[in-house]
């Protein structure tokens, strides 16, 4: 157990720096003198016309959630091409393994539709 006593201390060290300054500025907070202007809603400095529940377009949400799949590949092919000399038939073979299941996973979401605008 002695060994992971450094382990232990250095979590409750980061616990401790990132739980205290989040605490911080409670004590110093108050909620008696908020002013009814900075509870009311504003829109550019007009009072807001429409609803700001409304519906939102499910394509905006689809969009961002392929970029999201879809971005993070460059992450994977930057340390496979920085030494692409001295990568051996392994390493190799499972790039072309990860590309192949990126590419089926692209050509998938192109045949659905999902990038199309309409």
């Amino acid at each position: 157990m002695s060994e992971f006593a450094p382990i232990c201390i250095y979590l409750v060290i980061s616990l401790l720096v990132s739980l205290i300054p989040l605490g911080i500025p409670f004590p110093f907070s108050s909620n008696t003198s908020t002013y009814p202007e900075k509870l009311s809603a504003y829109e550019c400095g007009f009072d807001p016309f429409g609803d700001a529940r409304s519906r939102f377009d499910i394509r905006f949400y689809l969009v961002s959630i392929l970029f999201i799949i879809l971005d993070p590949e460059v992450t994977f092919f930057f340390p496979w091409a920085v030494p692409l000399n001295k990568i051996d038939p392994f390493g190799s073979w499972s790039m072309m393994a990860f590309l192949l299941i990126l590419t089926i996973g692209f050509l998938y979401e192109w045949k659905r539709g999902a990038s199309d605008r309409e």
